[in-house]
């Protein structure tokens, strides 16, 4: 989530073009002496007061949460060793660096050896060894390897804060939803000031009015074309939601992305790490066929042998030592660290050349043939397998197999269910053996778990697109694969989040709609993700979908009510212009109207639960929603001002009428957009029909509604069930155009 200060805050809701409009209208206002149609301002203030309160509030607890998400990296500076964040870290400092750290700033390797990856710097994946006397670039990752390294630029200085800056120049895109949103106010922020302009022009010069006069009428038509709280409630929804995510423990890099993830198709997730612990444990060694009995005991000891000497600190390595508990280490010639990329650790000695890791990545056709029946055996139990093998001639031989366990997260099964329930469909991306992982996958409940393939099968981008539609479970995955798999799912017209907890899912993060990371995963893939999960728990997932489609589905909702009126008094205004008539409603009016149609239910349904997946775009789908009623009261009001003059009505009971008419259809449409109804659906719904007619009958002198004369009672019942058959014949027209261009799209 973007980090603003509090005094960031305040000026962003302060300082905003519709407020500037906003307290134009209130100073032309207040220099007519109009002072009974400045109830607007309460309105705009308590939309200022409500934003500020709670993006404040949810700022604090995001704030306290990141504070806890920052990495803390091991230093030594004066001879002492300390633990301290990037932030804390000064030039000259001493850094140990270890496998799926970040680099946290520009520094030169002291002693050490390790592999990075830079892709997020270069674009280029190849990992790139680093020795002593060679630079580090900030922003880098660890991938394998151990080293100390000088700090040479740290702060802004570094390689990365630079490059930061200047992506700060470059506009970040905006989500579908919030991009949608935005075009609607752009549009009503220019329309207003010409619209605006020509109605204050034609109510002096053509109408006669006095200043007084066109400047209410002015007044009332651009305060009706204002969406004042669309763009407002949709930031203190989507805070509100990051703020009810980090209280249980989900990190937000990004406010949208909760958006993303409800509109996700498919989520593609890591076996390691997220469906399962990520501890793993040796479960047994196992002698291969070819192997002699009586060398199972020193081929033992060669392998701890081995571990203690390689140096590789993943979760494998980790398991390994904790088996392997003897101190020897091997006299070592040269050693390459384990890598994603090739699967395999190795360690030359003056007389032999070691491999520990992937069985397929290890051995020949001839050694993994004789050993098939074993491997298929553990395989298919769940476990992981590796290899340790020494060389002979040109082929390598197995010493032993280890046979490796991880369980399952808790309460994954669930978790899994649910997704699959909102339509997400699960995809399995893993670098292991693909009968392990398809078991694994199984285990967890996902649909289709057996329809597995080795990815490194796929030589091809046609093979690449063809298998994403074919298979769940995709192993020996190679980590620019994942990215392949990734965009070739979006170049289907899907979107695709993806989990990560290491620095081989990096790239495939990047690309996807959205990441998300597990907390105790590496630094890399944390930094990355647009979501972290602090505590690792998975069934984080359905509460994040659950608040991404609440908020799509109520904000929708909300954004009907508030275009509704917005493009009505867009085409009355115009309409006015054309006919050369006086706009009707005073900004009084419309307050009342838009406190009880809009501002409140608009407010109260956006705190609903509301887990529907919407499919479409959000502004096709509120316009859609939206037109009937404003072409309904467009219609029934114009043909009222018409009427009026023909039968010679006075201005006052056309705006008095003109309230209700407005008001009739504002019920009409929040009624629709309230099915089915529910309990709570119908507490908002009477609470604001009762708000309505208690403010127009108590306060009747503040909201200008008045007693109307019985030829304009007439008026109102021959209009108002003309607007309910109106209103209904429009609605099923356009719901006849969305089920046509739904159709015309599936038949694609």
């Amino acid at each position: 989530m973007e980090n603003n200060s509090v005094r960031t805050i305040i000026l962003k809701n302060v300082c905003t073009y519709f407020n500037a409009i906003f307290l134009i209208l209130a100073l032309l206002l207040i220099m007519t002496k109009n002072y009974r149609n400045l109830t607007f301002l309460p309105v705009v203030i308590a939309n200022i007061v409500i934003g500020i309160y709670q993006q404040i509030r949810a700022k604090k607890v995001l704030d306290n949460l990141t504070l806890l998400a920052d990495t803390k990296y091991s230093i030594l500076r004066d001879q002492k060793k300390l633990e301290l964040t990037a932030n804390e870290m000064q030039k000259e400092d001493v850094i140990l660096l270890e496998g799926g750290l970040q680099i946290p700033a520009d520094a030169k390797v002291i002693e050490g050896k390790i592999s990075v990856n830079e892709s997020l710097l270069t674009g280029e994946s190849d990992e790139i060894e680093k020795k002593a006397g060679d630079t580090l670039m900030s922003g880098s990752f660890v991938v394998n390897g151990n080293c100390t390294a000088r700090l040479s630029a740290v702060g802004e200085e570094s390689y990365i804060q630079k490059l930061n800056a200047k992506a700060k120049q470059i506009k970040e895109h905006p989500s579908e939803m919030m991009e949608d949103i935005n075009r609607i106010i752009k549009f009503a922020g220019i329309a207003i000031i010409p619209i605006g302009g020509m109605l204050l022009y034609q109510g002096i010069v053509h109408n006669g009015l006095s200043n007084k006069e066109a400047i209410e009428s002015m007044v009332g038509a651009v305060t009706g074309m204002i969406p004042e709280g669309m763009y407002l409630l949709a930031t203190v929804a989507l805070a509100l939601s990051a703020m009810r995510l980090a209280q249980n423990q989900v990190l937000l890099h990004d406010m949208r992305s909760v958006e993303a993830l409800a509109r996700v198709d498919v989520l593609c997730v890591d076996k390691t790490g997220t469906l399962t612990t990520n501890e793993m444990s040796v479960s047994e060694i196992v002698r291969p066929v070819t192997a002699k009995e009586s060398e199972q005991e020193s081929s033992a000891k060669l392998l701890g042998a081995y571990v203690n000497t390689i140096g590789d600190n993943n979760i494998t390595a980790k398991a390994l030592r904790a088996y392997f508990t003897q101190s020897e280490k091997l006299e070592v010639v040269s050693s390459l660290p384990f890598s994603s990329k090739l699967k395999y650790s190795e360690i030359v000695t003056e007389t032999d050349t070691f491999r520990l890791g992937a069985t397929e990545f290890i051995l020949g056709e001839e050694e993994l043939e004789q050993n098939q029946k074993l491997l298929d055996e553990k395989s298919k139990a769940g476990y992981r397998i590796m290899t340790f093998a020494r060389k002979d001639g040109e082929k390598f031989v197995p010493l032993l197999f280890v046979v490796l366990a991880n369980t399952l997260r808790s309460n994954v099964q669930e978790t899994i269910k649910y997704l699959e329930d909102q339509e997400v469909r699960i995809v399995v991306i893993s670098g292991d053996n693909p009968k392990t992982v398809s078991e694994i996958a199984s285990m967890a409940g996902i649909r289709h778990a057996d329809r597995f393939v080795d990815a490194s099968t796929l030589k091809t981008e046609e093979e690449v697109k063809e298998a994403v539609s074919k298979y769940t479970v995709f192993g020996r995955v190679q980590p620019e694969q994942k990215k392949a798999l990734v965009n070739a799912m979006q170049a289907g017209g899907q979107k695709v989040a993806m989990t990560g907890d290491g620095v081989n899912d990096i790239l495939a993060m990047k690309d996807a709609d959205c990441s998300i990371a597990m907390g105790s995963g590496s630094d890399a893939a944390r930094q990355a993700a647009q979501v972290v999960l602090l505590d690792d728990d998975f069934s984080h997932m359905e509460q994040i979908i659950s608040e991404g489609r609440r908020d799509i589905n109520n904000l929708t909702r909300s954004a009907t009510l508030f275009l509704y009126k917005n493009i009505f008094s867009m085409l009355l205004a115009i309409f006015s212009i054309y006919a050369v008539f006086t706009y009707p409603l005073k900004p009084s009016q419309i307050s009342l109207v838009s406190m009880f149609n809009i501002g409140v239910p608009a407010f109260f349904l956006a705190l609903e639960p509301n887990e529907k997946k919407q499919e479409g775009r959000f502004i096709r789908k509120t316009l859609m929603k939206a037109l009937p009623a404003s072409l309904t009261s467009f219609f029934s009001i114009a043909g009222l001002v018409i009427f009026s003059q023909v039968f010679q009505v006075s201005n006052v009971d056309v705006g008095v009428a003109s309230t209700y008419l407005l008001s009739f259809v504002g019920f009409m449409i929040l009624l629709k957009l309230c099915r089915p109804m529910n309990r709570y659906r119908k507490m908002v719904l009477g609470g604001c029909f009762a708000g309505f007619f208690i403010c127009a009958y108590y306060f009747s002198s503040l909201f200008s509604i008045s007693w109307i004369s019985f030829e304009c009672l007439l008026f109102v019942t021959v209009f108002t069930i003309a607007e309910e058959s109106l209103m209904r014949n429009l609605s099923l027209l356009f719901e006849a155009i969305e089920d046509r261009k739904m159709k015309k799209q599936e038949s694609y």
